[in-house]
């Protein structure tokens, strides 16, 4: 049996994912072959093959790279002495923004690969229980509410929502006050 060959990581690798990220912002990410990123790079097929298995695979990781700016907009702390829930409001509408840019490029792969990631739905609950577990320990968030269902309620509306904006092809604009208007309406009704 052969030992598994060890693929290279090097400036080439960052080029290709690069080129599909490129590609996937001018057309559907499902239709990008290998074939177009041979031609746009000038490239062998020896080339491609020696840094990825498939497109899958580089699809694969620019969808991590997006999870990770997506998480990231998650991490700006809050001021103590500020309103907490205005916080939040603020942070929701950041990780909006960068998903739904995000998910404009990588449109139906992001969504497909999205909606049967456990460990993206386990990572997103745990840190809204974090956020808010703060807000109640403050006084900001009534005590009587549940965590764990809050952060699932939460989960859903913002994914549900982002959903359908891009379903219904709304502007990031468009989507951005329709979210503030209604997570605004929620927020307010779990306000200490």
């Amino acid at each position: 049996m052969a030992a598994k060959q060890e693929m290279i990581h090097d400036e080439v690798s960052e080029e290709i994912l690069a080129c599909v990220d490129r590609l996937a912002r001018q057309r559907s990410a499902e239709k990008i072959t290998v074939r177009d990123v041979l031609k746009e790079l000038g490239i062998t097929n020896r080339v491609f093959y020696n840094r990825f298995h498939n497109m899958d695979e580089v699809l694969n990781l620019l969808y991590q790279k997006m999870i990770h700016q997506v998480r990231e907009s998650l991490t700006i702390p809050w001021q103590e002495g500020t309103d907490f829930l205005a916080h939040v409001k603020r942070i929701a509408a950041q990780t909006l923004i960068v998903s739904y840019t995000c998910k404009e490029n990588l449109s139906r792969f992001v969504f497909d690969t999205d909606s049967v990631s456990d460990e993206n739905y386990r990572w997103w609950v745990q840190e809204i229980k974090k956020l808010i577990a703060l807000g109640q320990q403050h006084g900001q968030i009534r005590e009587d509410l549940d965590g764990q269902m809050l952060s699932y309620a939460v989960w859903c509306f913002i994914r549900g929502f982002n959903a359908d904006a891009m379903a219904r092809n709304l502007s990031r604009e468009e989507a951005l006050t329709r979210f503030d208007y209604g997570f605004g309406i929620f927020l307010e009704g779990i306000r200490a």
